[in-house]
């Protein structure tokens, strides 16, 4: 008897897990990675190359590491455009504190992530508690935050195309260490990131009213949730990402720069929305984001080494891709659409006698 039940809860268990938010669609998009790994690597046996794909990793590390917390604000119903902005201003308030004040390289470092949060703050102030569109404010953002980075750089002995450079061996060191001599730093620096994501949205009750929120804010409201301080907390949170990334991608190129992880504001998006997340709010995965992530890095990484393409046009792929994720998604939600597939569906035949 108890083995009965036993295996009927493991049946209500995956009939729940099957029919929970965004699983067929991580299938989705895990048979997507699948697919990939599979023509990329029949066609050149250097992708499977795991030095490699390592590599092609730490070079899209913004799109990793920023776009599981721009979930966060789009589930809210908002949007994010400045993480990359804020990515370059961390970048060069770590160069000039260092070497224009004399601060200690990792207090520099400090430094960066908090201004980096203080302006995902000041963002998601103006979202929440003034009502400006998240669009208007996360543009204007992007270019507060860029032209700051440009200000803050000429406190600095270096000209600002140039960059700041010669930072210490223990400061580099945090992009080149690498695990059992295989796993880079800055991958477990994601994954880190990725857990503390995946048990705040996921897991607690934060990432419960997040939904909530996004779903539908006066119900929130009413159910005594304060709606605004969790919409400012995602913007709070995609901040402190851009600063970590900014961090880890100075130490990676040994260079700070202003415009730092600048081409990577349309790629973070597209992971998002291809992740799952619904750009109305709402619906969203960590899980999904980062199976997008993963499979943009790997299409940015296998069609120039497996078929030659030139880099310059790898945005028509990711484009293509996003255009039709989002179309299909909305078609497949049309209640018309679903109502003719369901039409189509063979009917079970009816038990005689029953």
């Amino acid at each position: 008897m108890s083995g009965t039940s036993s295996k009927l809860g493991v049946q209500n268990g995956l009939r729940r897990l099957w029919s929970g938010p965004n699983f067929r669609w991580n299938l989705f998009l895990l048979a997507l990675l699948l697919v990939e790994c599979g023509v990329f690597g029949a066609a050149n046996g250097k992708f499977l190359s795991l030095n490699r794909v390592f590599m092609a990793a730490v070079g899209d590390l913004p799109i990793w590491c920023i776009s599981i917390f721009v979930t966060f604000v789009m589930i809210t119903g908002g949007i994010d455009i400045q993480s990359c902005a804020i990515v370059g201003f961390t970048s060069i308030v770590i160069g000039v504190g260092w070497q224009g004040f004399g601060m200690n390289i990792w207090a520099a470092a400090v430094l960066g992530v908090v201004v980096a949060t203080l302006c995902g703050a000041l963002s998601g102030f103006f979202v929440a508690y003034c009502g400006v569109q998240a669009m208007v404010v996360t543009l204007g953002g992007s270019f507060l935050y860029g032209g700051l980075a440009l200000l803050v750089s000429t406190l600095s002995g270096t000209a600002a195309y140039n960059g700041i450079s010669g930072f210490p061996d223990g400061f580099k060191a945090l992009a080149k260490t690498t695990l059992f001599g295989v796993v880079p730093l800055p991958i477990v620096i994601f994954l880190l990131m990725l857990l503390c994501a995946y048990l705040l949205l996921h897991r607690s009750k934060y990432g419960r009213k997040v939904f909530l929120v996004g779903v539908n804010p006066q119900a929130a409201e009413y159910s005594g949730i304060n709606a605004r301080a969790v919409v400012m907390s995602t913007y709070i949170l995609s901040g402190l990402a851009a600063g970590i990334t900014g961090v880890v991608m100075t130490s990676q190129l040994g260079i700070a720069k202003s415009d730092l992880g600048g081409n990577f504001t349309m790629m973070i998006i597209t992971a998002c929305v291809l992740g799952g997340t619904l750009s109305t709010g709402g619906k969203g995965s960590v899980i999904g984001t980062t199976l997008a992530a993963v499979a943009i890095t790997l299409l940015r990484f296998g069609m120039p080494l497996c078929f030659g393409i030139n880099k310059q046009y790898l945005d028509i792929p990711i484009g293509v891709l996003l255009v039709v994720v989002v179309v299909g998604r909305a078609v497949a939600g049309n209640p018309a659409v679903a109502a003719w597939l369901g039409r189509l569906r063979p009917k079970k035949k009816s038990r005689a006698g029953a």
